[in-house]
């Protein structure tokens, strides 16, 4: 592959110069300073003289102009009278610029060809491949590259392009911590990076993901354990990507000692795979927390502490760099950089105790900053930094309408994974008209269309027809912002889905409201109750290839839980009579993967509270909860979900009726009789193990010939020896070289040299 270098920034390429020419000429250059005497990017120092290399990056700029450089070092070159001068440059030359750029330098340049062009580092960088990984920033913009993530990524990683990729890579700051973190996923094949919010999690995972999806990884951004575990396939090399993953499954207690057994069970598979890999990200908090709550998370044998990675913390030179980079990219306006630079503010920046690329991001991108003077942008920055949870704050209050504050409260409380903008515009033209009556706001009715078009950018992010906060940052925000249970009353009035009445109930319950308060809260979602026994459960869309069930709003157990909630905090009858009416029929039927061992706990539940003494319909309403998951049993399910069910239904027999029991005996039968079936469309290795490990478990729970116990384990081995037939090698992205595991010395001096240029008090570089 040739390069043309145009992405990597001037310090960029000096750090690829000095590793490749460094390399070819068997010398290890340090990096050095402006300083007084100018002219250096690399030394290299033996005895009494020098090797001294200067990089100039030219790359859109012309021959004249860098001729015209190269005459004014001159004399900076001649004062520093080195042993021996290199030049490298990104600029095109010929054999006569090269001749003519030897005489300019003088005899400190001992010959030609110690003048590099783009084509000689193409050279080096075949010559020395291990140099080329080590840069990812240089080898993951290439035009082939990035087109492999795209294609790698088409169907599942939110849909990424090119040029999202390329303004990624031009901000990253190479940093040991991607080397580490593809070192503890080839160990582990599981990476967990943590880190507090804002330090750069994502942006590290999705470096490490992208560098897998230019070896022809497939990359699979998961929003659920369900997710993973439908989609693990051994005869293709696939990396997994959850991102704030303790976040999505709902810290409460009761949601993660269900939940996190399934990380556990989905990690130990991947661990198992040889071909599947899995990207992690948490904020460092929620993780403490999850492991203060979860013995599973806890587990000695998981040892998941050997897979975390901590990036919570960067060095000065990675801190600058990650500034630098933004100045450079981002369209942060030239008088704002010229302003930052001359004002002697980022050394201060820099070392701030509040210094995060989140921040920096921020306070780089013109839609956050249009608006300060250019005068005021130093102290801007640091009073940013200084006040980093009013950052949304002032631009939530002041930058935008209300119609858009509106479009931004109905994005919160539609997913906590971004939403359809078909479903979007249901809700928020709910909600809108009905704040507006209340508050005395005129509204029109293209509030919607216009409200995208301010938000989108920096509120939002609009990929197809998905829209999401365009940062968890701005969730955390509104989470505090809407902490107004009479607010939150107006969102409960208007809602029209069933997703939006479960996000808001568990926001407003986190209040710890009073219980008139609480019941007040609870009788405000009369209107979307009535709705729960009507609105879909599954989303059908056709294509020419058939019909696809998508999930569309909260399972139906989900909605019997949730009335149930409001019927104890209201004593509202009309919301137990929905209950019952959902557990006699409920939309579609119970399903085994949304239902599934939920369903249990929620008829348990029935026996392990008070309900049977205050509800007269619950008797009733468990009996028929009871009879749909016998159906829900007797109806088939996966072997993953039929395990689930039998430790939960082992768990709470005795509260639970023999007919259940029966059916759990019949569905296991039917797995022993059908295990072919079963198996021919498993394409994990490590999936087909665990589905031995299960018959032998359930062959000890219900008697079953020895004879059939060793035929069913026989046939899933034979499946097992179809995979590892199909399935390739693994080959990984390598980071062999690591430029900055070295001792990191990055003086004040360093800080100047590194900003200099981009108040063009240096001239081109």
């Amino acid at each position: 592959m040739a390069y043309n270098f145009a992405n990597l920034s001037p310090a960029d390429l000096e750090d690829l110069a000095r590793d490749l020419i460094g390399r070819e000429i068997g010398v290890r250059f340090e990096s050095f300073t402006l300083g007084p005497d100018g002219g250096i990017d690399g030394r290299h120092a033996k005895g009494k003289k020098a090797v001294i290399l200067q990089v100039k990056h030219f790359f859109g700029s012309t021959y004249p102009a860098l001729r015209r450089e190269m005459k004014n070092e001159r004399a900076a070159i001649e004062k520093l009278s080195p042993k021996r001068y290199i030049l490298a440059t990104s600029r095109g030359l010929t054999p006569r610029n090269k001749e003519e750029l030897s005489a300019i330098v003088g005899p400190a340049l001992k010959t030609e060809s110690d003048i590099f062009g783009p084509g000689d580092f193409n050279g080096l960088i075949r010559k020395y491949p291990d140099i080329e990984k080590s840069h990812i920033k240089l080898w993951l913009s290439g035009s082939a590259v990035l087109e492999r993530v795209v294609q790698a990524a088409a169907h599942s990683f939110n849909r990424i392009t090119r040029s999202e990729i390329e303004t990624k890579v031009r901000v990253y700051a190479s940093n040991p911590s991607l080397k580490k973190a593809h070192d503890l996923l080839e160990t582990h094949h599981v990476v967990i990076i943590s880190g507090p919010p804002g330090v750069g999690k994502t942006t590290l995972a999705e470096m490490l993901a992208y560098a897998y999806g230019a070896e022809d990884w497939d990359l699979i951004a998961i929003r659920s354990l369900d997710d993973g575990f439908a989609a693990i396939d051994d005869t293709k090399r696939q990396m997994f990507f959850f991102d704030d993953f303790l976040g999505k499954v709902a810290l409460d207690r009761r949601a993660l000692s269900q939940k996190d057994s399934d990380l556990v069970k989905i990690i130990k598979r991947v661990q198992k795979s040889p071909n599947a890999r899995f990207i992690l990200t948490t904020r460092a908090y929620i993780f403490e927390e999850a492991r203060h709550v979860s013995e599973n998370l806890s587990d000695q044998h998981l040892r998941i502490s050997t897979f975390m990675l901590d990036v919570g913390a960067y060095t000065r030179r990675i801190r600058a760099r990650i500034l630098y980079n933004h100045l450079l990219v981002a369209p942060t306006p030239r008088n704002h950089v010229i302003a930052l630079v001359q004002s002697g503010k980022i050394r201060e920046i820099i070392d701030h105790r509040n210094y995060s690329p989140r921040i920096v991001e921020w306070m780089t991108d013109v839609v956050h900053i249009g608006d300060v003077d250019p005068a005021m942008y130093p102290s801007a920055f640091i009073y940013a930094l200084d006040h980093p949870r009013r950052l949304w704050d002032t631009a939530f209050r002041t930058h935008i309408s209300r119609s858009s504050q509106h479009l931004l409260f109905a994005v919160f409380f539609s997913s906590e994974y971004g939403v359809g903008i078909d479903d979007l515009r249901l809700s928020y033209e709910r909600l809108h008209p009905h704040l507006c009556a209340k508050y005395g706001e005129p509204h029109g009715p293209k509030d919607f269309e216009e409200a995208l078009r301010i938000l989108e950018g920096g509120f939002i992010v609009i990929s197809g027809k998905q829209v999401g906060f365009i940062n968890p940052s701005l969730r955390d925000y509104l989470i505090e912002y809407l902490n107004d249970l009479n607010f939150l009353i107006e969102f409960a009035t208007c809602g029209c889905r069933t997703n939006w009445a479960r996000l808001l109930w568990q926001h407003g319950a986190k209040l710890n409201p009073s219980k008139n308060d609480m019941m007040n809260f609870a009788l405000s979602f009369s209107n979307i109750a009535e709705e729960f026994v009507h609105l879909p459960v599954w989303k059908r869309v056709r294509h020419e290839a058939g019909t696809n069930l998508y999930v569309d709003g909260i399972s139906n157990t989900e909605r019997i839980a949730l009335l149930l909630k409001w019927w104890k905090a209201s004593g509202n009858m009309r919301f137990l009579e929905l209950a019952k009416s959902l557990a006699h029929s409920p939309i579609d039927g119970f399903d085994s993967w949304r239902d599934g061992d939920e369903l249990v706990d929620l008829i348990v539940e029935f026996y392990e509270t008070d309900l049977f003494d205050d509800a007269p319909l619950a008797i009733e309403i468990a009996a028929a909860l009871e009879t749909g998951l016998i159906d829900m049993i007797d109806s088939g399910m996966s072997l993953d979900e039929l395990s689930g069910i039998v430790n939960q239904v082992d768990l709470w027999k005795s509260y639970l009726g023999n007919d259940v029991s029966a059916s759990i005996d019949r569905a296991i039968r039917k797995e022993f009789d059908e295990v072919r079936s079963s198996v021919s469309t498993i394409e994990s290795e490590s999936t087909l193990n665990d589905h031995i490990e299960t018959l032998q478990k359930f062959a000890k729970r219900v008697p079953i010939p020895e004879s059939k116990v060793d035929r069913a384990i026989e046939v899933v081995q034979e499946r097992i020896e179809e995979i590892e037939e199909q399935t390739p090698p693994a080959e990984t992205p390598s980071f062999d070289a690591d430029p900055d595991s070295e001792i990191d010395q990055f003086d004040n001096d360093a800080l100047t040299s590194l900003f200099a240029p981009l108040a063009g008090s240096s001239g081109a570089r």
